[in-house]
């Protein structure tokens, strides 16, 4: 029943978030399908086990040392107050993090190093920093969306750059248009990317820098799984000559260090686009609890935990990889981050025709109880997580054996 007060109410959200409409869209976003059809699932097949390769975060704890070293900070009085924009000791660790894991020198913990209360409220606030109304942020598509929705709110423009496979899933920033790049004032990008698992070059990113500064562009690299790299050495956009002048790079302990639910990132990079966060920042929250920023310095301190936890990774992708392609997936070991992204499959040969990945993902949560992540922006593919929960290795090992004799059979036509 709907009251008077419910009506008048209603009618007065914001445009930004469908007006009167709010929360009368029909239209379900896909990872609350996917939500849904987990549920689902489950209730049609009590006790049975999910096989979840769509999580899209690490399946274990921090590290004792990062957990005790929290533990302590937390007992001591100084730590209790409000943090506003970090503590020193969090931002020298930061600038010695990426000297010693990035090779980037000459990071001013000072005016060039900013904590964050995780990544995607970072993200959230730089078309606050930048964007007015008709201002246009480009975005790669697959790809995290918070940028784009928040310069939406700001009256922007969102141009999408599709990452296509031919192309090395790496935007192609010559196709866009003169009046493009003359209203462009953001670039996202993120490498190790997610969903595609690719790489960024040393070349490519020359290019990025030269293309921001011939179109006075400001970059913005989400580094969020730089540090989870696979045969070489990660490489941070602040590395190439210049690319301080033009952007910044954002850091978070979620995926390197197993703390996604701690909340801590740090933003470092061009002097006036880090004191622009911290001005809108300064509005927007009172600082991450001193304890665990101080826990942060810890495993800034000790890059080896992420040695630890990629060896995990690389072990089980590569054991997917071969899984996926004795099924006829195009599935290789990426270059970063802990996906494979692999197209879908046409159909079951002599049964089901897929229309899209989406329609290839409830497929496989409805019928083999296997959650997976579609991606439909730039052709059709399928995201594979290495996040899947597992007693160890042997258990590892008996997860793939159960994927496989769940998908027996199937005979895939891609």
């Amino acid at each position: 029943m709907t009251t008077e007060n419910e009506t008048y109410i209603q009618s007065l959200f914001a445009e930004r978030l469908g007006g009167k409409m709010f929360g009368k869209e029909t239209k379900i976003y896909k990872f609350e399908k996917i939500k849904r059809a987990k549920r689902a699932a489950l209730a049609a097949h009590p006790g049975a086990e999910l096989i979840d390769f769509g999580v899209g975060e690490p399946d274990e704890m921090a590290f004792p040392g990062v957990v005790q070293s929290l533990q302590k900070e937390a007992e001591k009085p100084e730590n209790r107050g409000y943090a506003d924009n970090g503590i020193r000791e969090f931002k020298d660790a930061a600038a010695r993090y990426m000297e010693k894991v990035y090779n980037v020198n000459g990071i001013n913990p000072e005016t060039e190093v900013l904590h964050g209360i995780g990544s995607k409220p970072v993200l959230a606030m730089f078309p606050a920093i930048f964007i007015n109304p008709g201002d246009i942020t480009l975005m790669t598509a697959p790809g995290y969306p918070i940028m784009a929705t928040h310069t939406r709110w700001y009256g922007g423009e969102v141009v999408h750059l599709p990452l296509r496979e031919e192309n090395g899933f790496l935007p192609d920033l010559d196709a866009l248009s003169l009046d493009v790049k003359k209203r462009a004032k953001l670039l996202y990008i993120n490498y190790p990317n997610n969903p595609t698992g690719a790489g960024a070059t040393r070349v490519f990113f020359e290019k990025v820098v030269a293309f921001a500064k011939a179109h006075n562009v400001i970059v913005v690299h989400d580094a969020a799984y730089a540090a989870l790299t696979y045969g070489s050495r990660p490489l941070s956009f602040l590395s190439i000559a210049g690319a301080k002048d033009v952007g910044v790079e954002i850091h978070s302990l979620s995926k390197a260090f197993n703390m996604t639910g701690w909340r801590l990132a740090f933003v470092a990079g061009n002097d006036r686009v880090v004191a622009g966060y911290g001005n809108v920042k300064d509005n927007y929250d009172s600082g991450q609890f001193k304890a665990i920023q101080q826990a942060g310095v810890y495993a800034l301190n000790h890059p080896g935990i992420t040695d630890e936890i990629k060896a995990k990774y690389e072990r089980r992708l590569r054991a997917m990889s071969l899984v996926l392609a004795d099924m006829g997936f195009n599935a290789k070991m990426p270059a970063g981050t802990f996906y494979l992204y692999v197209k879908m499959p046409k159909a079951v040969k002599n049964g089901k025709i897929f229309s899209s990945a989406e329609d290839f993902s409830e497929f496989l949560i409805t019928e083999k109880l296997i959650s997976t992540v579609p991606w439909d922006d730039a052709g059709s593919y399928i995201r594979f997580s290495a996040t899947f929960e597992s007693k160890g290795k042997a258990d590892e090992l008996r997860v793939l054996e159960e994927f496989k004799k769940r998908m027996g059979g199937l005979r895939l036509e891609f």
